[in-house]
């Protein structure tokens, strides 16, 4: 994310100008733009202009609209951000008052007005311009006729490609359908590969699957190299990690961060840190029960005795649209952080951010026990979110 300008004043109301650059800004812009905010962007409006005869035409002008943002729509596929809200500036094409839409695409600037910058919104920008935030792990899960090829950021896990290869079972006698079935998948995931993975900036690709499907397709790859003189995957062969799996589908990817070998090459990317976060609470939850704890009523009275070492928040809870619900977030946060504990913000687009959504989006870690948070019952409501 390319930071344009930045003004903020002390009582936390400002604007920034900003400019995302790749799928994973416009993640970060998702999370910092939120309802009652006001947004300024170039954007398409038709318009129907009259002559003197009475004839009627229209045409498409760009023009630059600043509105109140009333609904925030995401399309992870197409890598645009829609909004919607009321022009609230005059405009020559656009009436004082009047709903339009606004997409919000890569490479181009938009300026973002918030009435109170929190300090999670202000450290969201932080970690979106800061230029080492990038995809430096790809991950490549795999069976036989299934793979998933993603991008692993530090924010959110990119399916980049899905490959669905019906492959021939062996026959008695002949096995050369079944052989063919696999070359063709072999191939189609090779390309997948060579066409999503940056081997420039990725540091790890890992090849995970169960049995040996992952090493009879790495012996496959090199040998294609080889044969076609394919100086990227050759001298990158080193960053490649094989890795076993339970499945060829997303959701294994889990299993796979949490692996030693994993770990040991991804020791300080965020994505990680919230792998091994997520994989500590899970730990103390069944040896100490009265250490960790989920859901908001459990969690803040644990705040309220100063015990939160760690605590873990996914930011889906950030993009509530009431105002308060969002205070009340942002507040445990900073309360956690000046008692001296850490506060990990995961992201739900990320294997790890999902699973803490089904812990109701908060846990902790507590310093020391307390037993008697485990008799009070979480509220239903919490449940229900």
């Amino acid at each position: 994310m390319k930071l344009v300008s930045r003004y903020i004043d002390r009582d936390g109301t400002g604007r920034v100008a900003l400019i995302p650059e790749n799928p994973e800004d416009m993640w970060h812009a998702y999370n910092l733009i939120s309802h009652g905010d006001t947004i300024r962007a170039s954007t398409i409006r038709k318009v129907q202009t009259e002559s003197a005869t009475g004839s009627s035409s229209s045409s498409r002008v760009r023009t630059m609209l600043t509105i109140e943002v009333e609904t925030i729509d995401f399309d992870t596929q197409a890598c645009v951000l829609r909004l919607k809200g009321r022009n609230i500036e005059e405009n020559q094409y656009v009436k004082m008052g009047a709903y339009h839409t606004v997409d919000i695409e890569p490479n181009r600037k938009f300026s973002l007005t918030k009435a109170c910058w929190d300090v999670v919104a202000l450290e969201r920008i932080d970690m979106a311009c800061d230029p080492s935030q990038n995809a430096d792990v790809a991950a490549v899960i795999m069976h036989e006729g299934l793979a998933n090829v993603c991008l692993v950021t530090g924010a959110m896990t990119l399916v980049r490609a899905k490959i669905d290869v019906t492959i021939p079972r062996k026959r008695k006698g002949s096995t050369s359908q079944h052989e063919k079935g696999l070359q063709k998948f072999y191939d189609t995931v090779l390309q997948a590969i060579l066409r999503h993975v940056n081997f420039e900036v990725t540091r790890c690709i890992l090849l995970a699957s169960p049995g040996f499907v992952k090493d009879h397709f790495f012996e496959y790859m090199m040998q294609w190299a080889s044969k076609n003189d394919n100086r990227m995957l050759i001298d990158n062969k080193s960053k490649f990690l094989l890795i076993h799996a339970s499945s060829g589908f997303k959701h294994s990817l889990k299993e796979v961060l949490a692996d030693p070998a994993v770990t040991s090459r991804m020791a300080d990317t965020k994505a990680m840190a919230e792998v091994k976060a997520l994989e500590n609470f899970y730990s103390i939850l069944q040896t100490e029960p009265s250490r960790a704890f989920y859901g908001l009523k459990h969690v803040l009275k644990a705040n309220e005795g100063q015990a939160i070492d760690t605590l873990l928040v996914s930011d889906n809870l950030f993009r509530s649209q009431s105002v308060e619900e969002r205070k009340k977030y942002v507040k445990l946060v900073e309360s956690v952080r000046d008692n001296g504990g850490i506060a990990r913000i995961f992201s739900s687009l990320h294997v790890s951010g999902e699973q803490l959504m089904q812990l109701t989006g908060v846990a902790a870690v507590l310093r020391f026990p307390m037993p008697e948070l485990e008799d009070e019952p979480l509220d239903s409501d919490e449940d229900s979110e």
